[in-house]
């Protein structure tokens, strides 16, 4: 619910599958009447509405159970218009392992104390800049982008570590199987063990740049094939000469949770 904006009180639910709005100027039971347009993507059910803390902006949030589980938002200017526009993807990235969304300001304060009890993840996934549904994972020690969400989610799931071949370089090293980093081999990216070789190392090292499609994202040079950088082809991670504007999407990632 949004309570007391403008007047109004606005109520969001699942009916048909779909996100529906209604509003009433008070709480009583039976007072909500239906309005705007509904939103849904698939089967979608547990919508959470959320004022942005630096502008009019207001974001609606919908868990879809058909067909894969996953998040999707909408945004709009005025609640009492009833329409909403879809966010692209590529501007939010859904919580790992997160079902039924729920959405909570807290102070700086608060998340410092946090972070001081806690500490930071260790890890990070890498989303794809052309399909921000899908991430970087391995399946069967080969490296590729997959939907969300994925299972075991942890094969998603990569420590950024100094470079094996040089440290100011960066080393993608498994969670799930932490003997293991993604190397490049006949140009396509692979889990192997790293066996303390020289080659290994080089293979298994990049240099992180600002993203090639978008300079706030991630780009990844290789470190013995400066020419050709970490991009996917049909979902399935290589090392490639980008060139065109579709290989410099291909080549651009989110580093994050």
């Amino acid at each position: 619910m949004a309570v007391g904006v403008n007047g109004y009180n606005y109520l969001y639910y699942k009916k048909n599958q779909t996100l529906v709005s209604a509003r009433s100027t008070s709480l009583d039971p039976g007072s909500f009447t239906e309005y705007g347009t509904g939103v849904a993507h698939g089967g979608t059910e547990a919508p959470t509405v959320v004022k942005s803390l630096a502008s009019g902006t207001w974001w609606l949030y919908g868990d879809t159970y058909t067909p894969n589980g996953v998040f999707y938002a909408w945004q709009s200017s005025n609640l009492a218009s009833g329409t909403w526009t879809a966010l692209d993807q590529r501007t939010y990235t859904q919580p790992l392992n997160s079902k039924h969304c729920g959405i909570a300001t807290i102070t700086t304060a608060e998340y410092d104390n946090l972070l001081a009890k806690w500490g930071a993840p260790a890890w990070n996934r890498l989303k794809s800049y052309n399909f921000p549904a899908r991430y970087v994972r391995h399946s069967n020690y080969a490296g590729r982008i997959d939907e969300y969400p994925i299972e075991p989610y942890k094969d998603s799931q990569w420590a950024l570590v100094p470079g094996l071949a040089d440290s100011s370089g960066v080393s993608f090293r498994s969670v799930s199987h932490p003997t293991r980093y993604l190397r490049h081999y006949d140009y396509a990216l692979r889990l192997d063990v790293n066996d303390g070789t020289s080659t290994f190392a080089g293979d298994a090292t990049f240099y992180r740049t600002a993203g090639l499609a978008d300079a706030s994202w991630a780009s990844f040079r290789s470190y013995n094939n400066p020419t050709r950088y970490l991009r996917h082809a049909n979902y399935v991670l290589r090392i490639d000469p980008v060139s065109t504007a579709t290989d410099r999407q291909d080549a651009t990632f989110r580093i994050g949770y």
